[in-house]
């Protein structure tokens, strides 16, 4: 299986509020006016007001910067259009600097300050105060402005401007306050900020408007983070000479007591593909098991010598440690044997914190390619200093501090490889949250691993498939819901 490369002209790609810059500035390089690129900015959210919404009385706020300029675009567009339009801005005119300065004199209409009575009879609110960079937290006049817009919950509606004002482009973070949008209207790709943290609930329908920078641009730029999706990866499928021993033969080492975990795991790995599995457990838990799929084959484990034969098999090709495992020296040192190995491994839940007093004996011992699947708390227990901040950061601190892929699982689930390439999976609903979904996900990583599928796009096609797969499940989704739909979510990908 060759593996889709994670191409910058994907129309995947999430970039940077500095990557962002670049693409302007490549594009006016190139010959595109950057006039032009601000005039396409503004007729496309007074496009997408237009589709949504009949005409009514719009309060346009406009910042001192190029987002501002795109406010007077707008306005101008409504107003031609026969809308009634008013324009309200932060600070001088006389202050307005380059094709901000062009747009506002194109605006023959009145321009008042921005203050709370901006805001009395508006039907509709621009919001084109402050871009995907601001830094600082919004104070002042305009603080009180989006203060006031977040106390009316919605009433009016409010339209953003590149993003709503106050958000971070790049980590999702709110600087002091930001109002919820009803629309969102950005330009070209959309930012990190879009789809992490407070951005992906604050931005409303998030609409990406082509504004006439051309795609070439992204192969000076080589963004390295996307939107996760099939069109990164390809998923393993069986030729007409494959038999089950072509498509590999993964082991999943399940726990003694809470067998669920283990149990699950084996399931979503036969599901996506692997020919054949082996469950290595106690004697005593192994006829849990083996009644639970008769498909599934069993080894007895009962001290660290069986561990050490079982992986002479060198046919043995995918290895998951940690689902139901139990926590503490005796997972820790399972863990370090299956490392040892150098084949294709999924690490999750007690695999991980069984490290927790010594993250580096972990990372140590890595040396092939491994999947570390956490959610924040077993996060947290390997990486104690990357709890807080930028989630997209954290996760590629951390892939490339354990040498591993990392994916950290969440509401927006972000798989980070060493070299620091990432995607962020949007499409999981929050039915997920449910026992054993994580158990189900590093089954499915597990299958695909089996199969060939590198590290890094048997993570992301996992992640994918599993919020795919929830999408599908039943009313009132059980873990048990989970291989079955995903299996039918990664049948209906085209070959």
């Amino acid at each position: 299986m060759i593996p889709r490369p994670w191409h910058p002209d994907d129309g995947g790609a999430l970039l940077t509020v500095a990557e962002m810059g670049r693409a302007d500035a490549l594009a006016v390089a190139t010959g595109v006016p950057s006039l032009a690129l601000m005039e396409a900015a503004g007729f496309a959210v007074a496009r997408e007001i237009r589709r949504r919404w009949s005409p009514r009385r719009v309060a346009v706020l406009c910042g001192p910067g190029n987002n501002g300029g795109d406010g007077f675009v707008v306005a101008r567009h409504l107003r031609n259009a026969g809308w009634p339009v008013s324009v309200h801005l932060l600070g001088d005119r006389s202050a307005l600097k380059g094709d901000a300065a062009v747009n506002a004199a194109r605006w023959t209409g009145p321009i008042g300050p921005l203050d709370l009575g901006a805001l009395d009879g508006a039907a509709l609110v621009v919001d084109a105060l402050f871009g995907a960079g601001l830094t600082r937290a919004v104070e002042g006049v305009a603080g009180s402005v989006l203060s006031a817009l977040v106390a009316h919950h919605g009433s009016p509606p409010v339209v953003a401007v590149d993003v709503p004002s106050g958000l971070d482009g790049d980590s999702g973070e709110v600087w002091g306050t930001a109002v919820p949008a009803a629309l969102t209207v950005t330009f070209f790709r959309p930012k990190p900020g879009h789809v992490l943290g407070a951005g992906r609930a604050l931005c409303g329908d998030l609409v990406v408007a082509d504004i006439g920078i051309p795609a070439s641009v992204l192969d000076d730029i080589r963004p390295a983070a996307h939107l996760n999706g099939p069109h990164l990866w390809r998923l393993p499928r069986p030729g007409l000479r494959d038999h089950k021993y072509t498509r590999g033969h993964a082991v999943v080492f399940g726990g003694a007591t809470m067998t669920g975990a283990g149990r699950l795991a084996a399931r979503a790995a036969r599901r996506l593909g692997a020919g054949l599995l082996t469950v290595a457990a106690t004697a005593s838990a192994l006829p849990l098991y083996a009644q639970d799929a008769p498909g599934v084959l069993c080894r007895a484990i009962e001290c660290p010598d069986d561990v050490e034969t079982l992986l002479e098999d060198a046919r043995l090709n995918a290895l998951l440690l940690g689902p139901g495992a139990g926590r503490g020296p005796h997972t820790a040192a399972r863990a370090l044997s299956v490392l040892a190995t150098g084949r294709p491994t999924v690490l999750d839940a007690d695999a991980l914190t069984s490290f927790a007093e010594d993250p580096g004996a972990l990372f140590d011992a890595v040396t092939g390619p491994v999947i570390l699947t956490p959610h924040e708390g077993e996060f947290a227990a390997i990486f104690p200093d990357l709890i807080e901040g930028n989630r997209l950061h954290r996760v590629r601190q951390a892939a490339r501090r354990a040498g591993a892929v990392v994916l950290l699982k969440g509401p927006e689930t972000v798989v980070a490889a060493p070299d620091g390439s990432a995607v962020v999976s949007t499409n999981g609903p929050p039915s997920l949250a449910t026992a054993g979904s994580g158990d189900v996900l590093a089954g499915a990583i597990l299958g695909l691993l089996a199969q060939g599928v590198p590290g890094r796009e048997a993570a992301a096609a996992a992640a994918w498939l599993h919020g795919a797969g929830a999408r599908r499940g039943p009313p009132g989704l059980i873990a048990e819901d989970l291989p079955e739909a995903m299996a039918q979510a990664a049948a209906a990908l085209p070959g």
